[in-house]
């Protein structure tokens, strides 16, 4: 059974940084893709960062470019967003999600607010 876990969310202050974890089991994360989404509330959940199977391109939406890192260590099965210079903006629940087949799967989110 695949499993996703996220954690390191928490308050911060603006400017600040924080790094999420997204850890697998059931499955090599380095065989999927792996985007992390965020959902602020009264929004629509949107996607923000991307990252394809076996590769270190990666995709980030416009609103975070030069500010958030996706990443993968292999050897942890563990999936990262790191996100420097944070804004109010930025609080949100943010999701890890796979994709293996047709299948999907999320993790149960990680809360980030960030104080002005």
């Amino acid at each position: 059974q695949v499993q996703l876990v996220e954690s390191g969310g928490g308050l911060v202050q603006a400017g600040g940084s924080v790094r999420l974890s997204c850890a697998a089991s059931g499955t090599i994360l380095n065989n999927n893709p792996v985007i992390w989404h965020r959902q602020a509330p009264g929004k629509q959940r949107e996607a923000v960062a991307s990252v394809p199977p076996s590769s270190s391109r990666t995709w980030y939406v416009d609103a975070v470019k030069g500010r958030f890192t996706i990443s993968r260590d292999n050897a942890k099965n563990t999936a990262y967003l790191q996100m420097n210079s944070l804004k109010p903006e930025d609080t949100a629940v943010y999701y890890c999600r796979t994709v293996i087949g047709e299948r999907e799967y999320w993790g149960q989110g990680t809360q980030v607010t960030v104080s002005s």
